[in-house]
């Protein structure tokens, strides 16, 4: 077995006591950083993401895993800022005001930066006017996304979505998720798209960035 797909297994499997020296290994073999984390992590995560769709590994699972990654990708930070690595983009990411619930939004958030995401994010109770501000000064940003558990800030939601639509700002996709959140409901409030869980959001993110 390869050191990237011991890499791979390692995340794939949660191992985070592990991780970092297999990083450091495949370094001192002379990998290259961005090899190591595009095929060795984000691929692993990818993996990961789809055998949650299919009711093969849970959040705990999921969320360990990319715990893990992220342990891997410390090691790599130093050497990848000097090289070219597989970024797909700035997400900014935020519960909408009045909802101070972050569990599915960390996760959302963890597995972006996975798939390898830059992902800026805003945390709980966030005003429109943070998400807007956070774009103006980020106008390179790919995709923003809201979540909300409450369905009674799903209205701060709709305020949030129609004051990002409305703004001059332009370039970016605007996603939304959460548990009382709906499909019908992400088109009333005009977004790019909807996914109900965190592995759906990836893929959406990556088919909308394409």
């Amino acid at each position: 077995m390869s050191k990237i797909q011991e890499i791979a297994l390692a995340v794939e499997n949660g191992k985070s006591k592990i991780i970092e020296g297999l990083v450091q290994e495949a370094l001192a073999e002379g990998i290259e950083p961005q090899k190591i984390l595009n095929e060795g992590m984000i691929n692993a995560m990818t993996v990961v993401g789809e055998k949650f769709q299919r009711d093969e590994v849970f959040v705990p699972e999921m969320l360990i895993a990319a715990r893990t990654m992220k342990r891997g990708v410390e090691v790599l930070k130093l050497k990848l800022a000097t090289g070219e690595t597989t970024m797909l983009g700035k997400c900014i990411i935020g519960t909408v005001h009045g909802d101070l619930h972050d569990i599915g939004k960390n996760l959302v958030a963890l597995m972006l930066e996975s798939a390898g995401f830059e992902v800026i994010d805003l945390g709980v109770d966030v005003p429109s006017e943070n998400f807007l501000n956070t774009l103006k000064a980020n106008p390179d940003a790919k995709i923003v996304a809201l979540s909300a558990l409450l369905t009674t800030t799903m209205p701060a939601m709709k305020d949030t979505a129609a004051a990002l639509k409305n703004s001059e700002l332009k370039g970016f996709k605007l996603i939304v998720g959460g548990a009382p959140i709906t499909e019908q409901f992400a088109q009333e409030v005009g977004a790019d798209g909807y996914s109900a869980d965190a592995a759906g959001a990836v893929v959406l993110a990556k088919k909308l960035t394409a």
